[in-house]
């Protein structure tokens, strides 16, 4: 019979699977049951502090290092609140990302901590907060202890702050200062909502410097610094705290008052500040004394920014300097005002040039005898398009500062030259009048005005004596060299020179004889002291004596003269009774344009009546 058996029945197999799964069961058992105990013993006997903590913020368990690290037993620690160990709930960003680690919505968190050790003493640690593995609910807490790497930080970040030779907060240290003070949330929260600054520069540093050497000039300047502490401490004897004193570089120093309750606080810091320094210095057998410009600017620290604040302390700081030095000056909004006015004038000079934004206007002058029409002053006026027609005293000395003077007086030349022609020419039965052209010294000496003049009558056509060019006193006194050589030409050119403002400067006759001066004008202070037509009006003698002996120096030396600012005809008759010989004011007419002048010049005599006026 084939009944013969191939192979294990059945059951004999299902009884070895049995066997086999049973083996791996338990195989599975083991290895995690090994994993576990090797998992504890590594969290246990770990260096680096670590603690389990649930879904709900709880610690389950925690190894040694981690309670060395807060002062506590292990063993106590479970059931305890995390975030109150680890202080994570004290701001609220690092509390929202802990919380999201815990519901599994952010991956990590990662901050640095201050923790109070129960002995007293802190520790900065950083917080590592990270999920356990995916079967494992929970986080992860794991610390490191980072205190003398912060500690490293906070020397080099003194270092970084602090000025090595007075051990002052520098310059990095106050703009922080000043920026956090200046946040809203630094003055809305508490106190006066204003700030102060006492911008401090020492007078004649660079002198010690330059004379004794920088280590007396080092030790001057930390002694400058011991005093300004001093008062400093002083001044927050009494308030929440001291003002910070830090040096800025050289030997600028800043005092910043945050929380300034006004500008009489200001005012009695930087009166103190200027008394502290006035002792002088005793430096290892040199006693020095120096003293201190100060700028103070005080205001509502809403709105306020730390540049413009500092803008404004140097500002100021220039205006103390500019006043004398060894002062305060209080920031003026006016007088600022005016300087950014003048400034904004300086920065559009020249393109106002090239733009075509001068005109000129031109004031008769009259002859005292025929009060006829002699001659016109050209007078320059600018269109600026912000600040409206301005008159030569607001931008003449700026354009002789930047040199732009140069270029407009070469324009003004040309423009009263080729306007002198055209009345001319359209009056030929008229006699040709002259025009009398304003020149700074600064043309004499950065131009060649000789060359100017010469080329401009040539295009024009104006005959040399139909033009006179006017300098001041204080411009033509002592003239030498270059100066009196340009003088001397355009004189042999058949130009004229006068002296304008005449009795204003030096007051020295002497230079009169040798250079070539055509015509002297007395200023108006002189005219403004002779008989009025109000009879309560008393004239000054005097006035009346010094212009005659002028006229009359002038006459003999072959001068002729004009009286400027004449207003009324009481004074016109008094200067026509001792010889001068022309006029120009407002008895005759305003500044006008050269139309104006066009129809003056069809009018026969003046005869000491306004007709020039518009």
């Amino acid at each position: 019979m084939s009944g013969t058996s191939e192979g294990p029945t059945p059951a004999a197999d299902l009884d070895r699977s049995a066997v086999t799964v049973s083996d791996k069961t338990y195989r599975k058992s083991y290895d995690e049951t090994t994993d576990q105990k090797t998992y504890e013993h590594a969290f246990t006997g770990a260096a680096l502090p670590m603690a389990v903590v649930d879904r709900e913020g709880l610690v389950t368990t925690a190894n040694e290092a981690f309670g060395t690290l807060i002062g506590a037993d292990p063993a106590g620690l479970p059931g305890r609140v995390a975030a109150d160990l680890l202080d994570l709930a004290s701001d609220a960003r690092t509390w929202h990302a802990y919380r999201e680690v815990l519901r599994g919505r952010n991956a990590k968190l990662r901050c640095t901590r201050r923790l109070k050790h129960p002995d007293g003493h802190s520790v900065w640690a950083q917080v590592t907060i990270s999920p356990l593995a995916k079967d494992r609910p929970g986080v992860l807490l794991s610390v490191s202890d980072i205190s003398e790497r912060r500690e490293l930080q906070a020397r080099l970040r003194h270092l970084q702050m602090h000025d090595p030779v007075t051990r002052l907060p520098n310059r990095t240290l106050f703009f922080e200062r000043l920026s956090a003070a200046l946040e809203a949330e630094s003055y809305e929260q508490s106190g006066t909502g204003r700030i102060g600054l006492c911008y401090l520069d020492l007078d004649g540093f660079k002198a010690v410097n330059d004379t004794l050497g920088h280590r007396v000039g080092d030790r001057l300047l930390a002694a400058v610094a011991e005093r300004l502490t001093r008062v400093c401490d002083e001044a927050g004897f009494a308030r929440a705290g001291a003002p910070l004193v830090a040096r800025l570089g050289g030997d600028e120093f800043a005092l910043l008052v945050e929380d300034s309750t006004g500008t009489e606080q200001l005012a009695d810091l930087a009166e103190s500040a200027l008394a502290a320094l006035q002792a002088p210095f005793d430096l290892a057998g040199q006693r020095l004394s120096v003293s201190a410009s100060i700028g103070v600017v005080e205001r509502h620290a809403a709105g306020t920014t730390a540049t413009g604040l500092m803008q404004a302390a140097d500002t100021t700081l220039y205006w103390a300097k500019a006043d004398g030095k060894s002062r305060w000056t209080l920031f003026d909004p006016e007088r600022n005002a005016h300087r950014m006015t003048r400034q904004a004038l300086s920065s559009t000079l020249r393109p106002a040039i090239e733009r075509g934004e001068f005109v000129l206007e031109y004031q008769p002058l009259v002859g005292m005898e025929d009060g006829r029409l002699s001659g016109v002053e050209a007078l320059v006026r600018w269109h600026h398009p912000q600040f409206g027609t301005l008159t030569p005293n607001r931008f003449i000395g700026l354009a002789e500062e930047d040199g732009s003077i140069v270029p407009l007086g070469r324009w003004a030349l040309t423009t009263a030259c080729r306007q002198a022609r055209r009345w001319q020419l359209d009056h030929p039965g008229e006699p040709p009048i002259f025009v009398s052209v304003n020149v700074a010294v600064r043309q004499v000496w950065d131009s060649d005005l000789v060359t100017d003049v010469a080329a401009t009558l040539a295009e024009t056509g104006l005959a040399p004596h139909l033009l006179q060019l006017e300098l001041t006193e204080s411009a033509v006194m002592g003239s030498a060299g270059r100066p009196l050589q340009a003088l001397q030409a355009l004189s042999d050119m058949g130009v004229r020179i006068a002296i304008d403002d005449f009795g204003t400067g030096y007051s020295n006759l002497a230079y009169l004889s040798r250079l070539p001066v055509s015509v002297l004008k007395l200023d108006g202070s002189f005219v403004r002291g002779f008989q009025y037509d109000d009879p309560g009006d008393r004239p000054n003698p005097a006035d009346e004596v010094v212009v005659e002996a002028m006229i009359q120096l002038a006459h003999r030396l072959g001068l002729t003269v004009t009286a400027e600012c004449v207003e009324t005809s009481a004074q016109a008759s008094r200067l026509r009774h001792i010889g001068c010989d022309t006029g120009q004011g407002w008895l005759y007419s305003r500044p006008v344009t050269a139309d104006r002048i066009s129809e003056l010049l069809d009018t026969k005599s003046y005869a000491d009546t306004p007709v020039g006026n518009p």
